[in-house]
């Protein structure tokens, strides 16, 4: 974490070199180093694999990290000034006029996290609170140490469930964004 006692923006971040991977949660800016272990990558892969493929000819796009989601706050109308950025391990935007150049500005309709040991508490308690505030409409916390799938979808009050859906090692995933996309947990755990 760099100093906590800034408040940080997007027009810092750019200043930072690139090949150092950061996010800013509400100003704070978080490390995201070192880099994911090889189960992750896996994981990652095995998602894309299934997305990319059903996205075919649809208008939904997705991008896996690092691409830089900008969730702009009340009153944060010029990018440089946004104080949220983050890079969800996998993104899937429904709405292209929300892509720029560089990323999307605004929260894409599905995010996934992949947890890892450096991420875990960070995805579970920072992000699911940003996301839901965001209006993410689709949320998804992949466990592969555990082999479980934490699914949060919008309500219509635009809230997550205090109780998510958990998906174990054997079960059948029906996205809720992307009407009919299936994820078996069995095929995106198999081998770990």
């Amino acid at each position: 974490m760099r100093n906590a006692d800034r408040h940080y923006t997007y027009g810092d971040y750019r200043k930072w070199p690139e090949e150092e991977r950061w996010e800013l949660i509400e100003g704070v800016a978080w490390n995201m180093s070192p880099a994911p272990y090889r189960v992750h990558q896996k994981t990652l892969t095995r998602m894309l694999g299934t997305v990319i493929p059903f996205l075919e000819g649809k208008e939904c796009e997705v991008y896996p990290a690092p691409f830089d989601v900008l969730l702009p706050e009340e009153g944060e109308v010029e990018e440089d000034d946004v104080s949220t950025v983050v890079q969800p391990d996998i993104s899937v935007i429904c709405d292209t006029a929300k892509l720029t150049k560089k990323g999307c500005n605004g929260a894409p309709d599905w995010i996934v996290e992949i947890l890892s040991p450096f991420t875990a508490s960070r995805d579970f308690i920072f992000k699911l609170r940003l996301y839901e505030r965001h209006g993410v409409r689709e949320y998804w916390m992949v466990d592969p140490g555990n082999q479980y799938v934490h699914v949060y979808v919008l309500d219509d009050v635009g809230k997550y469930p205090a109780d998510p859906k958990v998906f174990v090692p054997v079960s059948v995933i029906q996205g809720a964004v992307l009407d009919g996309l299936v994820i078996e947990t069995k095929e995106l755990f198999s081998s770990f």
